[in-house]
């Protein structure tokens, strides 16, 4: 198991919140479920009763995996970091495409934290680990399924999510 991890403090929030829903919400509901499959009868073939044993299987284990998280994340304050000008765990980082003159933006937080949708990559990622150390200015070789791609960083911001 790892040691820690680093998280922002609203990634922290976000799991603090599913497993408090987890505990108090799902977990009690769950059991009610199986307590009203188990009265329909001979359980061998209770198809209600087996289905809702599997999802008690997985809250418990989601349960224990968040409780990990929990455990071991180290928070950083990225409010703190503001006016670096080096990519950094918590840095928003404006790209642009060398070969094709394309921009992306992309957050650098934690492994726990990633959500493509809003372009958050884990400070992991073979992105974030081509930009960490950079900045502006500065041209990022990334390795792709592709092969390997330049690209030039225009910007990094740090800001509270």
């Amino acid at each position: 198991m790892a040691d820690s991890f680093p998280m922002t403090s609203q990634g922290l929030k976000r799991i603090k919140d599913e497993l408090k829903q987890l505990q108090s919400v799902d977990r009690i509901k769950i059991s009610q479920e199986i307590e009203v499959a188990r009265a329909h009868g001979d359980l061998r073939e209770n198809a209600e009763y087996h289905a809702a044993k599997e999802k008690q299987g997985h809250i418990e284990g989601r349960i224990m995996d968040l409780n990990g998280v929990v455990a071991r994340a180290e928070i950083i304050d990225v409010s703190a970091l503001k006016g670096s000008e080096k990519i950094v765990f918590g840095a928003t980082v404006k790209l642009v495409d060398c070969e094709t003159e394309k921009e992306a933006t992309y957050r650098l937080v934690g492994e726990y934290e990633t959500d493509i949708k809003k372009r958050w990559i884990s400070i992991t990622s073979p992105v974030a680990r081509g930009l960490v150390g950079k900045k502006v200015g500065d041209i990022a070789t990334i390795q792709s399924p592709g092969g390997a791609r330049e690209f030039e960083i225009v910007g990094v911001e740090f800001e509270d999510i």
